[in-house]
């Protein structure tokens, strides 16, 4: 399917009804009958996604709860359901009838389309086409490639969705290889989390479990449409409001999830002709990169009231002996928070300060605050510092480390956050490798390896010559997506395992091999039985996940098998890691890594518990593991998004992308975007109507956008079609990943490196037909 069959009638409406209810039954029953699945059929399926005896969504990272709804999924997890176990296949007679250069013109949406893969394939040059090959060649041959290549130049990628089982192998089988070059998905969305958190309170990850939300007084959203992509966050929200508790929102878009909605398992509310549940008590559409503005305003509040409060011998709005105890260089954070100018916070942030210091009120009054966040803080040039603004703020009253509070980073994939965990990291200070070494006798490289941003640098430059992928589409995630594109076709060696067809998958190299693998949904049968797999969610804790349903395909194998055939291949008896044993034996593996992690003793006795168990983090108990032994006040360096580059609102605007309710990352279900009204296509641009008018556009004037950067380089996308939507004046939306040719490279957070997705310094050019 060419672009120009879905963007000839794209209609935007304003959508006014709330997320959940009949809007999300309908979407679901249409995306289930598309992929041949009776309504029956998905019914009884759904009713074991994310139970102790059933599936873990193969989706977003949100918890499992112990005692779950009788429907424990929600809108996207049931898409992503429907999109594993669909009818359709991608098989040896697809490839056969079509060549790789021609499926290139393929929309991401009609390349997943066609099903599951069935057949390990390998490329074909001289027919322009991927043909069958057997496993065991497939094995023999990339092993004896990847032996003919440096280890530091070839990147072991992991997606998020893996399990830990298969996470921890994989890291195994790169350090065995010889490298550290173990980038994944959280290096692209949360890595700001993993950077920032550590330096303010000694753990990498959220403090808060589900519990807390049954407790708290107060929650915060910052940057997180949460109503497409952690929907079954919003039981726990709506649950909240009900009983009264305020939920205050920032975010540049109004999105629907956190304003209104309707519990589709609520018969009351879905047969009610009302509209739902009102989710956000106030919800203010903060300037794209002003949210340390906006959080040094509620803190200049909650500094003003307590100056009060001493004055007249009245409570204090700071926790002061929470802060004398536990925490290290206050004072240097009051003091940027005194000096801080109300004229300039304004500004910034785009909220008033009446608004402001009327949250700082409410937070000084609440005892137990949540503070729930998402890549609109982790993916800005200085989303380190948003991160770690956001802890100081709650450290100023004592909101970490006691039930019904704590900071709350909402991961995207479901184990992405559990890679990290088993090992899976391009840092060697964060492995345990004197473990690995001691355990599986083999030195471990020790040099710092390469994360998705230096990959991406190692193949634009040329000294990356192999890329193993464990699932994902990571040419079309990245930033510099043509420039990426074009250096892929230079690798030696390319091997994408993966359970559906993507654009990745059309960048052949010289030597280039498709491996199909079994879904997370489906049985695994091994030598001794049926296998069972663990993830850890966004709350830290570990849960198991059963498959049940019947393969796509006999050819298929499990990722932890494929891992274990690569590993005998390149590496045999290069260490003791029982390779066989393990895959003939998943248990074995979780024993082996409770041997290495203290958090997962007795790991295959509790994973499969309702609830699962929940790692030891420090923090939770009010530890400090930081240089200081405390928690930390880290002050930012200001309020600029772009401090290099000028960003003035009028001929450059700041762009941020986005996801719609019909995606999960770059997975596209559909050219429909509900839950803001937009139908038919996914090349939109949503601007201020100010900005139009000022620019001269009116609605559906179709324009080019082309990135505002001094560095010699032009990234453009053209043939877009603006619409006057709600968002603050200076900024513009669309679609992720169909806009990641315009971020540079080099515009990430200066500490972590993840890509600044959410402001990409943009000029609108109006096409002149």
């Amino acid at each position: 399917m060419k672009r120009s069959e879905i963007t000839d009638h794209p209609t935007v409406v304003p959508y006014s009804h709330p997320s959940g209810g009949w809007g999300s039954l309908k979407s679901v029953t249409e995306k289930t009958l598309a992929e041949g699945l009776s309504v029956e059929t998905m019914a009884q399926m759904l009713t074991k996604q994310n139970k102790a005896d059933g599936y873990m969504c193969v989706s977003c990272s949100w918890a499992k709860p112990a005692e779950p709804h009788l429907a424990e999924f929600c809108e996207n997890g049931a898409k992503a359901t429907v999109w594993e176990v669909t009818r359709k296949r991608c098989d040896r007679d697809f490839f056969a009838t079509h060549r790789v250069s021609e499926l290139l013109d393929w929309t991401d949406h009609e390349l997943e389309k066609q099903g599951r893969l069935t057949t390990p394939m390998r490329y074909d040059a001289s027919l322009d086409q991927y043909i069958p090959v057997k496993w065991e060649d497939a094995f023999r041959e990339i092993g004896a490639e990847l032996n003919r290549l440096d280890p530091k130049s070839v990147i072991f990628y992991a997606s998020g969705r893996a399990s830990l089982e298969a996470s921890h192998m994989w890291q195994l089988l790169a350090r065995i290889y010889g490298t550290n070059n173990l980038p994944d998905s959280s290096n692209m969305c949360h890595e700001s989390t993993s950077v920032g958190l550590p330096k303010s309170i000694g753990v990498p990850v959220g403090t808060v479990q589900l519990e807390d939300f049954e407790q708290c007084d107060m929650m915060f959203f910052f940057g997180h449409n949460t109503g497409t992509n952690a929907p079954r966050l919003l039981h726990q929200v709506h649950d909240a409001r009900k009983r009264g508790v305020p939920v205050v929102t920032f975010n540049p878009l109004p999105e629907r999830g956190l304003v209104r909605f309707k519990d589709p398992q609520s018969p009351i509310e879905m047969l009610s002709p009302d509209e739902g549940v009102k989710m956000s008590s106030d919800f203010f559409q903060v300037r794209s990169g002003g949210d340390i503005a906006a959080m040094t305003g509620i803190a200049k509040a909650v500094l003003e009231l307590d100056d009060a409060a001493k004055a007249t011998g009245g409570e204090r709005a700071l926790d002061v002996a929470f802060i004398a105890e536990h925490c290290h260089d206050f004072e240097a954070f009051e003091a940027f928070v005194r000096a801080a100018d109300w004229a300039e916070i304004e500004r910034v942030s785009g909220i008033a300060r009446a608004d402001l210091e009327r949250v700082g009120a409410q937070y000084a009054k609440a005892k137990a605050v949540i503070a729930n966040y998402g890549m609109g803080l982790t993916q800005h040039r200085h989303g380190v510092q948003n991160v770690q603004m956001l802890c100081n703020l709650l450290l100023m009253r004592g909101n970490i480390g006691k039930p019904g509070a704590g900071v709350s980073p909402i991961r995207g994939h479901s184990n992405v956050q559990g890679q990290r965990t088993v090992g899976i990291t391009e840092k060697p200070e964060l492995a345990p490798l004197d473990k690995f070494a001691e355990i599986y006798g083999f030195e471990p490289p020790r040099e710092k390896g390469k994360a998705t941003v230096e990959a991406c640098e190692g193949l634009l430059d040329g000294s990356v010559k192999g890329f193993i992928a464990l699932g994902g589409n990571f040419a079309r995630a990245v930033p510099e997506t043509e420039k990426i594109e074009a250096a892929w076709r230079k690798l030696r060696l390319s091997v994408q395992i993966a359970t559906k067809l993507n654009r990745n998958h059309l960048l052949p190299g010289e030597v280039t091999y498709l491996l199909p693998c079994l879904g997370r949904i489906e049985e695994d049968m091994q030598a001794g039985g049926p296998q069972h797999v663990s993830m850890e969610d966004s709350t830290a804790c570990i849960h198991g996940s059963i498959g049940w349903r019947k393969p796509a395909s006999p050819e298929l194998l499990s990722e932890p098998r494929i891992i274990a055939e690569l590993a005998k291949a390149t590496v045999p008896g290069r260490s003791t890691v029982p390779w066989d044993e393990w895959v003939g034996d998943y248990s074995k593996i979780r024993d082996a890594m409770a041997r290495i992690w203290p958090d997962f003793h007795d790991f295959n006795a509790r994973f499969l518990k309702p609830g699962g168990f929940h790692r030891d983090l420090a923090a939770c108990r009010r530890e400090w593991k930081t240089e200081s032994g405390k928690a930390n006040f880290i002050v930012p360096d200001g309020f600029d998004v772009n401090p290099d580059i000028e960003v003035d609102g009028k001929h450059v605007l700041s762009l941020l992308t986005i996801r719609s309710n019909d995606q999960f990352n770059t997975t596209v279900y559909g050219y429909d975007d509900r839950l803001r009204g937009i139908k038919g296509s996914r090349m939109i641009i949503l601007m201020n109507a100010e900005d139009m008018a000022r620019l001269g556009l009116k609605d559906e004037d179709r324009v080019d956008l082309r990135t505002h950067a001094d560095d010699g380089v032009e990234r453009k996308v053209e043939d877009y079609r603006v619409h006057a939507f709600s968002i603050p004046r200076g900024a513009v939306a669309g679609y992720y990943p169909e806009l990641n040719p315009l971020i540079p490279l080099w515009h990430h957070d200066s500490q972590a490196h993840t890509p600044a997705a959410k402001s990409v310094p943009v000029e609108i050019l109006r096409r002149s037909s």
